[in-house]
């Protein structure tokens, strides 16, 4: 997937659903992980896409890009907040559909952009 900006929240939950109903599973999990240093996985709420612009602004003002940081590459801010949000989530799969609550979804979240990033999903469970 490619990201656009230096930081973003890509909603990624309309595609994890296809997977699972691609995946034929009914009742099982859904384990996203991306494998990335300054990147991160989330669910929030999807409705509104305030929301994440406002925990995006959060997460700088917590960690401000230029500070007084050791890391040569000059994006240890990424790092950090890649840190702070993770690298994986489950979500349950249930009647061959993600549950999650009315409002939530699953965001990929880009703090070292623009960038090609990979998104590792494994669905398991069991076929009905």
């Amino acid at each position: 997937m490619d990201t656009n900006s230096t930081s973003e929240f890509i909603d990624i939950t309309a595609r994890l659903a296809e997977l699972v109903t691609e995946s034929g599973i009914v009742d099982g999990v859904c384990y996203v992980y991306v494998p990335h240093t300054t990147a991160g996985i989330t669910i929030n709420e999807n409705y509104d896409p305030a929301v994440a612009r406002d925990i995006e602004a959060t997460l700088s003002q917590l960690v401000p890009d230029l500070g007084d940081y050791l890391h040569e590459e000059g994006n240890s801010a990424a790092h950090i907040k890649a840190t702070l949000v993770g690298s994986t989530t489950t979500l349950l799969v249930s009647n061959g559909s993600l549950s999650l609550g009315r409002w939530q979804g699953v965001y990929l979240c880009e703090f070292d952009g623009p960038r090609t990033r990979q998104i590792q999903v494994r669905i398991v469970g069991l076929p009905y």
